[in-house]
This record gives C-alpha cells, sequence and structure tokens, in this order.
C-alpha cells in the first residue's frame, strides 16, 4: 500500500515538474507542448508504476520517449528524469551489468541522433546515465546486506531454538532415567522386604508351635524394619544418601534365610568396585534371591561374586523347582529392572532354567566405563 502510494505521489510530482518547466521555458520552443508533447511526457511518467515488474521494457519506454521529445523541438524540460529513475532500478534490481550497457547504448543513440554539433551535450549525458547506474549498486549492495543479515539472524534464531529444544529433549531423558531409577529401586526394596514378610507371616499363621510363631513374627518386624529403613534410604536420594553395596550383602544373605532361604555365597575378596556397580550388583542379587524366595521350592541358592576381565561377575543359582503358577521364567518388572540396571552401566544380564533343575541369574558389569554413557 505504501509502494502504491508513493509511486502515484512520484508519477504526479514527475509531471507536475515537466509541465511547469515547460510553461516557463515554452517561449523558445519549436513546437508547443500540446497536445504530442503532453502525451510523451505523461506516457513516460505513467511507464514508472510497472518498473519493479518490468524493469527493462520501462526503461525501453522511458528512453524512447526522451529519444524522441528532445529532437523534436518540444519545450525543455526535464522528461529524462523518468529513464533516471528507470536505469537505477535496472540498477538495482538486475545488476551493474544490464544498467551499464542500457547507459551506454543511450548515449550511443543521442550521439547519432544528434550529430557530431552536439558533442558537448551527449557528454554532458553520459554522467548523468552512470550517475543511476552507480546509486542503484549502492541500493543493491546495501539490500543484500540487509538480507545477508536477516539470514544470519533467522539461523541464529533457528540455532537457538535447536539449542533449547535439545536441553529439553536432555532434561527429559535425564528425568525419565532418575524415575526409572527409583522405580527400580522401590521395586527391588520393597519386592525383597514384603516377599520376607509374607514367607514369615504364613509360616506364623500355619505352624502349631509358639517359639516358631513368634519367631516368624521377629522376622516380620524385622522385615518391615529393614523395609521402612530402605524405603527412607530410597526417598532420600535427592540428598544422596549412602546407597547399599557389596559390605552389605551379608546383612542381605541373613534376612534371607530367616525365610527359609539359605545363601551360600562365595565373594571375591578384596574387591572395590565403583559404588554404582556394588549398588547394581548388590540389588541384583536382592532381587534374585526375591525371585527365589517367591517363584522356586528351593532352600538353598548359590551367589558368586568375582573379578572377570574388566568386569564385575554376579551369579545367583538356585536347584530348586518353579512354584505352581509362578511363571518365574516372564518375571516381569524384576528381570526387566535388572537387565536395565546391568545396560545402564554398559553391562548385560540373563536369566533362565538351568539344565535339569533350577534357575540363574548371571550380570556382567563393566569396571571401566570410559567414554560411555
Amino acid at each position: 500500500m505504501w509502494r502504491l502510494r508513493g509511486d502515484a505521489a512520484l508519477i504526479a510530482g514527475v509531471i507536475a515538474l515537466d509541465v511547469g518547466t515547460a510553461l516557463t521555458t515554452g517561449g523558445d520552443a519549436e513546437r508547443p507542448l500540446l497536445p504530442a508533447g503532453l502525451a510523451l511526457i505523461v506516457t513516460s511518467a505513467v511507464a514508472l508504476w510497472f518498473r519493479y515488474a518490468y524493469p527493462y521494457p520501462v526503461l525501453v519506454v522511458t528512453a524512447s520517449t526522451a529519444l524522441v521529445y528532445y529532437p523534436l523541438g518540444f519545450p525543455d524540460t526535464p522528461v529524462a528524469l523518468t529513464l533516471v529513475i528507470a536505469l537505477y532500478t535496472v540498477a538495482r534490481d538486475r545488476g551493474p551489468r544490464p544498467a551499464i550497457g542500457a547507459a551506454v547504448a543511450l548515449v550511443l543513440a543521442f550521439a547519432l541522433l544528434n550529430g557530431p554539433g552536439e558533442l558537448a551535450a551527449v557528454i554532458g549525458i553520459a554522467p548523468l546515465l552512470l550517475l543511476p547506474v552507480v546509486l542503484g549498486e549502492v541500493a543493491r549492495g546495501r539490500a543484500r546486506q540487509t538480507e545477508q543479515a536477516e539470514e544470519r539472524a533467522a539461523l541464529a534464531e533457528e540455532r537457538a531454538a535447536l539449542a533449547e529444544a535439545v536441553q529439553e529433549a536432555e532434561a527429559l531423558r535425564r528425568a525419565t532415567e532418575e524415575r526409572l531409577r527409583i522405580a527400580r529401586e522401590l521395586h527391588d526394596v520393597l519386592g525383597h522386604q514384603l516377599s520376607l514378610i509374607s514367607v514369615q507371616s504364613g509360616a506364623a499363621l500355619h505352624t502349631r508351635e509358639p517359639d516358631a510363631a513368634f519367631a516368624a513374627l521377629r522376622a516380620v518386624r524385622e522385615a518391615s524394619r529393614d523395609a521402612l529403613r530402605e524405603m527412607r534410604s530410597v526417598l532420600g536420594v535427592l540428598r544422596e544418601p549412602e546407597q547399599p553395596g557389596l559390605g552389605a550383602l551379608p546383612e542381605l544373605f541373613e534376612r534371607t534365610g530367616t525365610a527359609g532361604l539359605t545363601v551360600h555365597a562365595t565373594i571375591e575378596p578384596d574387591l572395590s568396585p565403583p559404588p554404582d556397580v556394588q549398588l547394581a550388583a548388590y540389588r541384583i542379587v536382592q532381587e534374585a534371591l526375591t525371585n527365589a524366595v517367591r517363584h522356586s521350592t528351593a532352600s538353598r541358592a548359590d551367589v558368586v561374586i568375582r573379578r572377570s576381565g574388566g568386569a564385575l561377575s554376579v551369579t545367583v543359582a538356585d536347584p530348586g523347582e518353579p512354584r505352581a503358577g509362578s511363571g518365574r521364567e516372564t518375571a516381569g518388572n524384576g528381570l526387566r529392572g535388572m537387565a536395565e540396571r546391568a545396560a545402564s552401566l554398559g553391562g548385560a544380564l540373563e536369566a533362565g532354567p538351568i539344565p535339569g533343575s533350577g534357575f540363574q541369574v548371571s550380570a556382567r558389569l563393566p569396571l571401566d566405563r570410559k567414554g560411555s554413557r
């Protein structure tokens, strides 16, 4: 809208300037302005309306008007101003080469039409035609710089948006991993302790001997206390509490023994893996023993922890038969949680039946994870 208004004002101003000049200088003219001279002035000015869409045809029209107007002897007017504007538009929108070529052609045309006697006038026209070419190229360069600056700004905004999206995705990933880790901790803690409570409370209900019933209830009380203690530890994860490691395994074996599953452990001495590896090993052993209590008829389990190459090898096996309807081979959260723990450290876990009878869980936890996430 602003461009249309500006073009209309430009055309009206050019016509008014040409007509006003012609009226003041028309006394010495060979031909009167009306009607042919005025028609040429209006045609040349109105052609500027189309200079953005059709710069070359407009240049031809304005040049033809100027080449015809002056030699025919009409009153002296700045009708060539439309030619200068059209030439500037070509230089700005199409580049210097076509504009320079058009300027040279116009100078030669003026020279041919006016003859050798008007050499001074031709020489005076040359700078007048070269000036819009120079100004058009300057405007073209500024427009190019502005466009490049806008492109750089847009690219910077895209990069900033991409960086923000990456940060949000990373934060979401970390939050998801933290939720999964806490979920695994809660599952391992509650699963083990509640299994012991279930077994001992069942024993207390079915025994006929008071001493055995009281012993089972004491075991339930101890398991409940341990569950509460470990629950507080897990819920206090933001305070980075001390997490259980290999040193806490004897206590775990003792609690498991109260549920009727005796643990025979073989742990290589002087093991000092990183804390996260110790925590993973402890939780894997804890969950494997919990599964044995829940799903197996075994009365004993064998735990072997040793260094194997650059990894900590953890094996838990029991020779018992699966309880009816236990679905031990497809135990979902427990086996999946153990596998996720091992994978989070760059390790692996396998679980399945032992040929003949029993079930075994084997994990390999790398001790040196340089370069891994």
